[in-house]
């Protein structure tokens, strides 16, 4: 049994070092915390490696969600 760190993992999975600490987070993708780093087994790979890339398709949007502070959702005429 190989041991992982996320940077590794990323790589493996072909996503980002940020993402595998999602996918950690979320409860996904099993993790232990050692002196502060999350690592992963190899074969804990296979729980993820099927997901589709990027953001699901059909994601309802949230009519809570404000914009940015500063950010002007209104078209600028002139």
């Amino acid at each position: 049994m190989q041991e992982l760190s996320v940077a590794e993992a990323a790589k493996r999975l072909g996503v980002s070092p940020r993402r595998v600490q999602q996918l950690v987070k979320a409860g996904r993708l099993p993790a232990e915390q050692f002196a502060g780093a999350y690592v992963i087994r190899e074969s804990d790979l296979g729980l993820v490696a099927d997901r589709r890339p990027g953001r699901p398709a059909n994601q309802p949007k949230n009519p809570n969600r404000r914009p940015l502070k500063g950010r002007s959702t209104k078209k600028k005429h002139g």
